[in-house]
């Protein structure tokens, strides 16, 4: 895939429309700066555009093909009130969506929608079962304009990437319709994702908006750490470079090009102090309400970029953090799976061709499900979940409750944990335990029905939803000191700023004491399997999945395991397990998620 500062403008229709020649772009630029504000055209008497051009930008993050409203909490956003209370309000879904940002644009006609990755990659089965071929024909019709790569767009590897963008049917799976699929109308930009072959970025590393004589420019990267998280056949060939000294380099083509007007998409994020959509991120100042990388990311990204989209985390946020001249820039994330969108204003100054950062405004909106659907939208999902059906509305189980998946050590993660270690068992009989990365559990599930099927009912669809990754359940050997070690790693090394606690089977219990620091947060002495103190020169048979077993979300001592064994999918185990754990007038309830006992 070579690498292009543009896409092919013979591809693609709206992206031909916007884009023009770096020279052309200078010119018009010094032009305009050369022109008093209140100048008039020599010949035909008519005032020339004034100054300052407010541009819209809406962004939002993390999508994830999230088609359909989603369900439970990953459907809900929490909104602070007046008077300090909170309330919940359901949000997202395409259909809605699309209607927001619809209404947004009018009276708006310098507006651009840009998105910071995650577009795709871990997707409901509407989504997921085509290879996220309906998420990318609902973002064409949302007129996406361009987007950055986030590590989820790796999930199937950079050859599928390129085919979501440039189009062509499935190798495998082929073609899904009569049609076949014509790929993204808008960029993805990957600046800092190189092949390891050419040393060059495998998309566009950067794109140009451009209107009148305003233009912006738009560069694209995902975290550094993708392959941390990441299967390694997903991001195999591939490098993945410094996300600020990425930003920085093309920061200054873009300027070489007479680009002024710079907008970073990074698919790397914070975390705010609240989990209010609206919170106030600068009521104690400029940068003073979130934590996470993308402080140190923002802090030390050129003054010359004006705002940041940010996203992967999945947090809301709208704060200021000061760059390298100390002067505030606006940096936001929109959450995820499409509950919020940021309208962000940007003042765009013809003289100067850059930026009044100091006019920038921004806000995030919730996606709201009072507003009429999209008719556009409702028939493209009606359309793949009638091809999706046969598959989707098959009944796996039964569920007494809400089986959720938020939470430390939450009754989804320790379901799944539950259904690995009863599969490993069946492989093995002397399996011992297992463990579930929580990043895997994409969801929960609902006792109220979705559709037809009933309440208390999962259907394969909603099983696809919580674990739509097609990652096998592994069985390997460790030692008990490397199983003590793996427990540490969920709090120290590259986790210790940001735990990722397993999610144990039944038989392993422990306590984790959040007020100490680093490794020590694992307290030892507490763990337990089956009621016994782990012995370190004991051998444990430990069921992950392969994403774990390959060492991913920091878990080295995981990839060290001996005595491989490789089973099923991840979802074939839940299904078995709920099917042999369940009926319609015996249904499973919920863990009590206890297994690991915190301190704070």
């Amino acid at each position: 895939m070579p690498a292009t500062s543009q896409p092919d403008p013979s591809r693609r229709r709206r992206t031909y429309r916007l884009l023009a020649a770096a020279a052309t772009l200078a010119t018009t630029g010094a032009l305009a700066a050369a022109l008093p504000a209140d100048a008039h055209d020599a010949h035909h008497g008519k005032p020339l555009p004034s100054r300052y051009q407010d541009v819209q930008l809406l962004s939002f993050n993390d999508l994830h093909g999230n088609l359909e409203p989603p369900s439970g909490s990953s459907g809900r956003v929490t909104e602070l009130q007046a008077d300090g209370t909170t309330k919940t309000i359901d949000a997202g879904g395409v259909e809605y969506l699309a209607t927001h940002l619809r209404e947004a644009r009018k009276n708006n006609a310098y507006s651009i929608t840009a998105a910071g990755g995650d577009m795709v990659g871990a997707s409901p089965l509407i989504s997921g079962l085509f290879h996220d071929e309906p998420t990318i024909e609902a973002l064409n019709k949302l007129d996406l304009d361009v987007t950055s790569v986030g590590n989820h767009e790796f999930d199937e590897g950079a050859k599928e990437l390129a085919r979501l963008q440039y189009g062509g049917c499935h190798p495998t799976a082929g073609c899904y319709t009569d049609k076949k699929f014509k790929g993204a109308d808008f960029p993805y930009l990957a600046a800092n994702v190189l092949s390891e072959k050419t040393g060059k970025p495998v998309l566009a590393p950067y794109w140009v908006w451009k209107k009148k004589d305003v233009k912006i420019g738009f560069i694209g990267v995902t975290l550094e750490d993708t392959p941390g998280v990441v299967s390694a056949e997903g991001v195999k060939g591939l490098k993945f470079k410094d996300e600020v000294e990425t930003i920085n380099k093309y920061a200054k083509v873009l300027q070489r090009q007479g680009v002024k007007s710079i907008v970073a998409l990074i698919h790397e994020g914070g975390l705010p102090a609240s989990g209010a959509y609206n919170y106030n991120c600068d009521s104690s100042g400029a940068g003073a309400g979130i934590s996470g990388p993308i402080v140190d990311i923002a802090k030390n990204i050129s003054p010359s970029v004006d705002a940041l989209v940010t996203g992967h985390t999945h947090a809301a946020y709208v704060c200021t953090i000061p760059d390298p001249a100390g002067n505030p820039r606006m940096v936001t994330s929109a959450a995820s799976f499409g509950r919020l969108y940021t309208d962000t204003t940007l003042t765009y100054d013809r003289f100067t061709g850059d930026i009044a950062r100091t006019s920038v405004k921004s806000a995030n909106h919730v996606v709201t499900r009072t507003v009429a659907k999209a008719p556009d939208m409702t028939e493209l999902i009606s359309k793949w979940n009638t091809l999706a059906a046969p598959i989707g509305n098959r009944a796996i189980g039964y569920i007494s409750a809400d089986v959720p998946s938020t939470g430390t050590e939450s009754p989804m993660g320790d379901l799944i944990a539950d259904a690995q270690l009863a599969y490993g068992k069946g492989l093995d009989a002397g399996t011992d335990l297992a463990l579930m990365n929580p990043g895997g559990v994409r969801a929960g599930l609902t006792y109220a029905a979705k559709g037809s099927e009933g309440d208390g009912v999962v259907t394969y669809a909603e099983g696809f939803t919580v674990q739509p990754f097609s990652n096998t359940v592994n069985l390997q050997d460790f030692t008990g000191a490397q199983l003590i070690q793996v427990l540490k790693e969920q709090v120290s090394g590259t986790n210790a700023s940001a735990p990722k606690i397993l999610q144990p089977s039944a038989n392993l219990t422990y306590t984790l004491d959040l007020t100490k620091t680093g490794a020590d947060r694992v307290v030892t002495d507490s763990i337990r399997l089956n009621g016994a103190a782990v012995d370190p020169a004991a051998t444990y048979r430990v069921a992950t999945n392969s994403f774990l077993a390959g060492g991913g979300d920091g878990f080295t001592t995981l990839g060290q395991g001996t005595n491989d064994l490789v089973g099923t999918d991840d979802l074939a185990a839940l299904e078995q397990y709920l099917t042999a754990n369940s009926s319609a007038t015996s249904p499973i309830a919920p863990p009590v998620a206890n297994r690991i006992t915190i301190v704070r």
